[in-house]
């Protein structure tokens, strides 16, 4: 959903009515290949260019690395420290944590990148704003806990643990069972899911419409333009509050990840 579309349909209308954003106005534009299965909207290219960018974060920090570092290279060594300390030896131990180090690394930085491209002027949308990247950042950390418990127990211990918590009485395990079940194999991967996608998506629009109604309120030229102070001080703001959930929702995720990892690497919970 672009601001731009949002305006146009905010904005008085012929009949001087105030007109509400139709549905279509909340999926992104097609900019290439329309009507193949590889459309290339608006959303796809936030996403390749906060890829790209980070891929230059990390490779222009990294390439000339000194002992006394200088700023650029003390960025990126803080984000990785924090990332490092912070999460994965706090939650996975050095021993764990040096093999999943790497990934949970990625996904910290590619979450916490598309994830600020919401409050870039002229980008404007997160690229976890839409269905896909959540998906596909949700099905990562799905694939990892799983790898680990096999890997640790096999199959079948990964199985055992997960779905059958020591103690339970027998007449108790077909149903217990089928609740961990749910709660290990569905709930997780679908509330990873859900709670960055949302909180990301409702972030965008409130920002969307905080300035669509700045905009509004000032060309109404009537009463209601002492308003637009209000709203748009509202929406600078949320602006500085979405960097905050921006990064928020990079560390929250992270850290379930890793949670769920130590959780499929124990003897048994």
């Amino acid at each position: 959903m672009t601001q731009a579309n949002v305006l146009a349909a905010l904005l008085p209308a012929a009949d001087n009515e105030f007109h509400p954003p139709s549905i279509s106005d909340f999926f992104p534009p097609i900019l290439l290949f329309e009507g193949t299965p590889l459309e290339f909207t608006r959303i796809n290219l936030i996403q390749v260019l906060a890829t790209v960018v980070l891929v230059l974060f990390l490779v222009l920090g990294t390439r000339r690395m000194t002992v006394v570092p200088g700023r650029f290279q003390s960025v990126v060594e803080l984000g990785f420290g924090f990332v490092r300390d912070q999460i994965v030896y706090q939650i996975l131990g050095e021993k764990d944590g040096r093999r999943f180090m790497p990934i949970l690394s990625a996904l910290f930085f590619g979450i916490l990148f598309m994830n600020l491209t919401g409050v870039i002027p002229g980008l404007n949308m997160a690229g976890t704003s839409v269905a896909g990247a959540p998906f596909v950042f949700a099905l990562i950390a799905y694939v990892l806990f799983v790898y680990a418990g096999i890997r640790k127990h096999g199959v079948g211990g990964f199985l055992k643990n997960s779905l059958i918590p020591s103690g339970v009485p027998v007449y108790l395990v077909p149903i217990i069972a089928i609740v961990e079940l749910i709660s290990t194999f569905i709930a997780r991967p679908v509330s990873l899911f859900l709670r960055l996608l949302l909180n990301m998506m409702v972030g965008h629009l409130m920002l969307v419409l905080f300035f669509a109604a700045t905009q509004f309120f000032l060309l109404s030229m009537n009463w209601f333009m002492p308003m637009a102070a209000g709203t748009l001080a509202l929406g600078f703001a949320f602006t500085l509050f979405e960097i905050f959930v921006a990064a928020l929702q990079a560390y929250v995720f992270t850290v379930l990840t890793a949670v769920y990892i130590q959780l499929a690497v124990a003897e048994e919970h």
